[in-house]
């Protein structure tokens, strides 16, 4: 057992490989879906926009993926990642429970996003590829692709959702630091953004209109696409997180009780908590597993559970998930990662079959979380990780009150550095909450694809 305040590994004990958790579901996940069809889509259909690499993962019972020695090499320069015991805001909260978090904000890129990026930067420059197209809500996902692809000497294209690139420059800056092109999204380059474009060019945009322009730039320039978050194989490498963390918990004597994530597409989610769902599934662990979202953007709490695109266009296979609707427009909060109209099928399939729960939040109570977090332990969140903060105090709140203690884990998924505009307004008292009607929700459920049972 250790009593350090960071707890750290040596580079030798990052992962050789990525952890499947499609091996050990109980009940499998349901098959993407051929719009037109309505049959399962096979790994064939999406050679447009993925290399054979890639699709392999995608589709993958395997429990264990190896990492390639090249990935490795690149995950040293900011892996393992160190798992910290937030000793300071325990005495805070005055709180019995102990609490941890996986700080991932200390690479380049500062946030998760790039163990996934350089994995999918390698089998795409292994295939030949020579440029990427992609979309990015806040920015994290774009800018750790645009240096995966620097890396790998690659091209990088990103269509950044149009309130992000206003109210987050800097992130665009960095995505042009490493050479990428940013656009605004919905932008007048593609079919898909000048149909929104031309009607309104202040459009504030949403990730499944950039997802829809990234792949339409994508299909017609005959590049690859790459994609944040959602799908089987991106969730995939992001375990990475939750491997070192296992490790670490062990080092420290302790085993998590809770695990939190902020959720949007889930991938920061995934990482840390599918290597404790295996646990779940395969040895009895008892522990929770909780999703937090944006009460602007209620996917796992107030949307559906079924089939949907994953895109505004429709180009996408159609995706059991949980859903607000392909047209849905969120509300211009500043976690825009965490603004997606629906969910992984992954963590949407534990969510419905209650292997994990979710919890949705408001804008002003997460920064109120993210102060205590930050005068505590001096790190500035990210708004998006703010939301795994305020259900980590929650958590440690109620061992108070129990009087038992807690062994909570949450992700710290990235610093807020470039998010200081959000702070800004929240001490000036401008941060507002949003109330999502369900009327909103009910029109874009409404529209959605009938598929026969």
């Amino acid at each position: 057992m250790v009593e350090d305040t960071r707890i750290m590994l040596a580079e030798k004990d990052i992962p050789t490989h990525w952890y499947n958790i499609a091996a050990d579901l109980p009940v499998p996940l349901s098959p993407p879906l051929n719009p037109a069809t309505m049959q399962p889509v096979g790994p064939d259909a999406l050679t447009p926009i993925f290399p054979m690499g890639l699709i392999m993962q995608e589709v993958s019972q395997e429990r264990w993926v190896e990492i390639p020695g090249p990935v490795r090499d690149i995950y040293k320069l900011f892996r393992p990642t160190p798992l910290h015991r937030a000793r300071r805001l325990e005495e805070a909260l005055d709180t019995p429970a102990k609490i941890y978090y996986k700080y991932e904000g200390n690479n380049p890129a500062g946030s998760h996003k790039p163990n996934t990026a350089i994995a999918q930067a390698y089998f795409n420059k292994q295939e030949g590829i020579k440029r990427l197209c992609t979309e990015t809500g806040a920015g994290q996902w774009g800018s750790a692709l645009a240096m995966a692809c620097r890396l790998f000497d690659m091209d990088c294209s990103v269509y950044m959702v149009r309130v992000s690139y206003n109210q987050k420059p800097y992130r665009r800056t960095m995505m042009q630091t490493w050479g990428a092109q940013v656009f605004p999204s919905p932008s007048d380059r593609t079919n898909a953004g000048r149909s929104f474009y031309q009607k309104n060019p202040e459009h504030p945009g949403s990730l499944g209109i950039a997802i829809s322009e990234a792949i339409e730039d994508a299909v017609t320039s005959g590049v690859k696409y790459s994609l944040g978050s959602v799908l089987n194989h991106v969730l995939m490498h992001q375990t990475v997180m939750g491997l070192e963390a296992k490790k670490q918990m062990e080092m420290a004597g302790d085993y998590p009780d809770v695990v939190i994530g902020c959720c949007g597409g889930g991938s920061n989610l995934a990482g840390i908590s599918f290597p404790f769902a295996m646990d779940k599934f395969t040895k009895g662990a008892k522990v929770r597993l909780v999703a937090v979202e944006p009460a602007a953007c209620p996917t796992l709490t107030r949307g559906q559970f079924r089939y949907d695109f994953g895109d505004t266009n429709r180009t996408t296979p159609l995706l059991m998930m949980y859903t607000l609707g392909h047209s849905f427009v969120p509300a211009a909060i500043h976690a825009g990662g965490l603004r997606y109209h629906g969910d992984a099928p992954l963590i949407s399939h534990l969510v419905n079959q209650k292997a994990m729960e979710a919890v949705a939040l408001q804008q002003r109570t997460v920064f109120d979380a993210a102060m205590v977090f930050a005068r505590a332990e001096a790190i500035i969140p990210a708004p998006e990780s703010a939301h795994a903060i305020k259900v980590a105090i929650d958590e440690a709140e109620a061992a108070k009150k129990e009087g038992k203690p807690r062994v909570i884990l949450f992700n710290l998924s990235g610093h807020g550095l470039l998010d200081l505009g959000a702070y800004e307004e929240y001490l000036a008292g401008r941060l507002q909450d949003y109330e999502l009607p369900q009327r909103e929700i009910d029109k874009n459920l409404a529209e959605l694809p009938v598929v026969p049972a």
